[in-house]
């Protein structure tokens, strides 16, 4: 079936005002799950703060703020931790704000998370909201804020910014500001190796609107597309500058060219396997008890995802939503990397949420609220007790 292009009416309220209840919404969620992180902690004799700004990659993150990169560590078993592995975007913010308000590195990173986290819900708002509707953004925003790991997106690590920046580019795409796109793909790019996804859903996005003329408007309507082509092409040449830069920097750095930036993940035991390793550790943990209840909640959660993605296509998601979320739950689900950040990885994939979000704003208000509610609580609780055990590597 092929969709009529079509001029949809402008909003009647602007963007941020449409927003405000998505944002109060989540700084709430936010705010609930810091609460119960702090009493958790305390009661276990952990200080919540550590835990959120000064452990596992945010202590990389704020050496490389304070310091710049050669930092690395060698292990007894001949791997090798450099600090190169880090993309440089979020310690280059963090020694800016560091810098203007004297804040240690480490609370910069939570300042800038706390800051890129109201982003990205933001940018998650526009883009349902401009598909979908207001009610089905401010859902979509609530869902991302209630996801079981969602501490993270207050931690001083990259996934925050990440999504924002990766939100705010497809909201581009999706209204015809390729310029725009480009340059915050590009930015994403600058932030996390997986900011390949953003780039692919730029260069999909520009060559199906050049050969359709059209862009998805507000609500699904088809809109037409007014910019010259040579912003499209502008755009999708911006978008990969970040992350080219960046690695080849690090081949510069290294001497090792272009696979300079795979050895140093390879340090890390970080490569991509086609998820091979992923599914001999889910079928290690299958061969005993109990540790099989948890390798068929990882085969279930794997299924939902991809219910959830296929759910997307069947709904006629934008294909730079279906790019953007496609890549990122393939790189996050196919690399050798440690098992236990996975789902942190997938944090950024918030365009899988939109099928659950437009349910829910279908649904009485009530039940709706009473559902994100329950959700709310029980992200908190695992949240908290998360992060003062084994937590996100």
């Amino acid at each position: 079936m092929t969709e009529t292009a079509t001029r949809a009416a402008p909003p009647e309220t602007s963007l941020p005002r449409r927003a405000l209840p998505a944002l109060l919404g989540y700084v709430g969620v936010r705010a609930l799950g810091l609460a119960v992180l702090a009493g958790w902690s305390a009661a276990r004799g952990t200080s919540a703060h550590k835990l959120l700004s000064a452990r596992w990659d945010s202590l990389w993150y704020a050496r490389v703020a304070g310091a710049g990169y050669g930092h690395e560590v060698r292990l007894p078993n001949g791997d090798v931790h450099s600090d190169l592995a880090f993309f440089p975007l979020l310690p280059w913010l963090e020694r800016l704000l560091h810098t203007l308000t004297s804040l240690s590195y480490a609370d910069a990173g939570l300042a800038v998370s706390a800051l890129a986290s109201l982003a990205a819900a933001g940018g998650i708002f526009a883009v349902a909201d401009r598909l979908y509707g207001a009610r089905a953004g401010v859902c979509a925003v609530l869902l991302w804020a209630v996801l079981p790991v969602g501490v993270v997106q207050s931690m001083a690590y990259s996934e925050s910014l990440f999504t924002a920046l990766a939100a705010w580019s497809l909201y581009a795409v999706l209204s015809g500001r390729w310029v725009t796109a480009g340059l915050l793909a590009s930015l994403a790019g600058l932030t996390r190796p997986v900011g390949a996804a953003v780039v692919a859903a730029v260069w999909v996005a520009a060559i199906s609107s050049g050969r359709t003329g059209s862009a998805p408007g507000p609500h699904g309507a088809l809109l037409s597309a007014r910019a010259p082509g040579w912003r499209r092409v502008l755009g999708a040449a911006l978008a990969p500058l970040g992350a080219a830069a960046y690695v080849l920097w690090v081949g510069h750095r290294t001497g090792d060219g272009l696979l300079g930036y795979l050895d140093v993940q390879a340090g890390w035991r970080n490569g991509f396997d086609g998820g091979y390793a992923f599914a001999r550790f889910v079928g290690g943990m299958l061969t005993g008890f109990p540790s099989a209840l948890g390798g068929v909640a990882l085969i279930v959660g794997v299924a939902l995802l991809i219910w959830l993605y296929v759910t997307g296509v069947r709904q006629r998601q934008p294909r730079a939503l279906l790019v953007y979320s496609g890549v990122v739950v393939a790189l996050a689900l196919c690399a050798s990397s440690y098992f236990g950040s996975k789902p942190r990885l997938l944090i950024p994939a918030f365009p899988l949420l939109f099928s659950l979000a437009r349910a829910l704003a279908r649904a009485r208000p009530a039940r709706a609220a009473l559902l994100l509610s329950a959700l709310a609580a029980l992200a908190a609780v695992y949240g908290a007790v998360w992060l003062n055990g084994s937590g996100p590597p």
